[in-house]
């Protein structure tokens, strides 16, 4: 039986164009995660491993439709393989159930693997970089150094409430309690 396991990674996003190509592939069931790849928690995938027989193909569009990391790509890929099945991934035309397929497998995840790692180190160069000629990321303050002071002022001196200082300066009651 072939069965197709398709994933987005949140809810506005939509499963459609992967279970089209799944059943158009010749997917008998479907699985179907909102979840992020990165979460080895996905009740869908868990649930068809459970019930893969002895000579079922699990089918994605995507390899990293079923993991993110080549490590947890590899061991759901070796579940598949111990429970007597097979796994195919239709855009890079690999299917474990043959030897070639097997080696071109691995040589692709190493291959993604590589590049996510390296896209990781490119963004931490590049914010240390920046750090350096003073650029700092992130969320600019919601208060400046002078709208802090008189928030403490009224907060700690004038004993007012936070909700009502947080509805004065347009910030959260927490943010009043920060500054």
């Amino acid at each position: 039986m072939i069965i197709g396991y398709a994933r987005v990674s949140t809810d506005d996003q939509s499963l459609d164009a992967q279970t089209d190509a799944l059943t158009a592939a010749g997917a008998n069931k479907l699985f179907a995660d909102r979840i992020s790849g990165s979460k080895r928690e996905r009740p869908e995938l868990d649930r068809m491993l459970d019930q893969l027989r002895d000579g079922d193909i699990v089918t994605v569009t995507k390899y990293d439709r079923l993991a993110r990391s080549l490590k947890d790509l590899l061991e759901i890929v070796d579940t598949i393989r111990e429970r007597g099945a097979g796994f195919r991934s239709l855009a890079e035309d690999i299917d474990t159930t043959t030897p070639a397929g097997r080696l071109v497998f691995h040589v692709f995840a190493s291959i993604a693997q590589f590049e996510r790692e390296r896209i990781s180190e490119r963004t931490k160069e590049g914010l240390a970089s920046a750090r350096k000629r003073g650029r700092i990321g992130g969320r600019p303050p919601a208060l400046s150094p002078a709208q802090k002071n008189e928030v403490r002022r009224m907060r700690d001196d004038e004993h007012r409430a936070v909700q009502e200082i947080a509805r004065l300066f347009k910030v959260s009651e927490r943010t009043v309690r920060r500054a």
